[in-house]
């Protein structure tokens, strides 16, 4: 999975990101905002989930969001690689992680619902940290943002996407061309902005400030994600 390169980009534009990279910062997203999840979730089955949902890619690669591509046709391939890959291990480990992999794809249940919307929630935030990133390299208007990410972060993190709604609004506001017309790729190169402030240890769980109150003060009261916390500030708020 480390050689499989997605579309989005690091925080501080330097290269895009790998799909092994992106597994282990959704597990620890779940790990993070496991408060977040709109129904009762399982968090150790969640990470399994979201460790395991892009293992396919191994076999059919990374297909991006703005690909415009057929998704019945993207969900027979990653069925086919799903069957061969876990068929490589010995039985319990092959019927166990298949059925969390079915699971996360049904996205039926609370805990795969909650995965779902992490696994949506993160290329968002990265596109809102690089100036558009993918949004911008695809030119994605404001409805398709809100048609691609909305329904699954909604459905699974609505707290998340409340958040999410102002950050995109926001962000489109501050750029109305983007808003209804395509856009240059080269028109906010990922590094602008102070993007070269990158925060390692997983795109920066930050320590800023939810715009509303929440439920409780918690590791993430921040999940504005300011770019210039470092990552040990965001221990010290635990």
């Amino acid at each position: 999975l480390k050689t499989v390169i997605r579309q989005s980009p690091l925080l501080d534009g330097s290269r895009k990101e790998n799909t092994a990279e992106h597994s282990w910062h959704l597990a620890m997203y779940a790990l993070v905002l496991g408060e977040y999840a709109a129904g009762s979730v399982n968090i150790n089955r969640v990470m399994q989930m979201l460790l395991l949902h892009d293992v396919v890619e191994i076999d059919v690669g990374d297909t991006p969001i703005h690909g415009g591509h057929s998704a019945q046709r993207q969900a027979e391939r990653e069925s086919q690689a799903a069957t061969r890959l876990f068929g490589l291990l010995p039985q319990g480990q092959r019927d166990e992680f298949l059925g969390l992999w079915q699971e996360f794809e049904r996205a039926e249940t609370d805990d795969a619902q909650f995965a779902k919307a992490l696994d949506r929630f993160q290329p968002l935030l990265i596109n809102i940290h690089t100036g558009g990133g993918t949004w911008t390299e695809s030119g994605v208007s404001l409805e398709q943002v809100f048609s691609r990410y909305g329904p699954a972060i909604k459905k699974g993190a609505p707290e998340l996407w409340t958040v999410c709604e102002r950050w995109v609004t926001r962000h489109f506001r501050a750029r109305p061309e983007a808003s209804a017309t395509r856009c240059s790729p080269r028109a906010a190169p990922y590094g602008s902005g102070g993007g070269r402030r990158q925060l390692t240890a997983g795109y920066s769980l930050g320590v800023r400030r939810f715009e509303r109150p929440y439920r409780r003060q918690s590791a993430i009261k921040a999940l504005d994600l300011h770019r210039s916390q470092l990552p040990a500030a965001a221990l010290r708020q635990r």
